[in-house]
């Protein structure tokens, strides 16, 4: 499984919205409104990095009212 935490800006005002969205992406498994440099973290897991790739590019940065996001990959535990 592949981890991602993902930090988004949102437009002012559209924390609750934004929220909402994200909590219907399958692959969200957590999103908190946060504060500081950015409004929101999301957590998200796939089952591999392409898979993990598509579902920020194509679903999270496309929601509408969203700004920006900085996409941090967590790397795998050394065994």
């Amino acid at each position: 499984m592949h981890l991602a935490f993902v930090l988004i800006n949102a437009e002012i005002g559209a924390e609750d919205e934004v929220i909402n969205a994200l909590n219907k992406i399958a692959n969200v498994v957590e999103a908190h409104v946060v504060y500081g440099a950015y409004d929101i973290v999301a957590k998200v897991e796939a089952e591999s990095m392409n898979r993990l790739k598509e579902i920020v590019t194509w679903k999270i940065r496309r929601l509408d009212r969203v700004r920006t996001t900085l996409t941090m990959i967590v790397m795998e535990e050394p065994e």
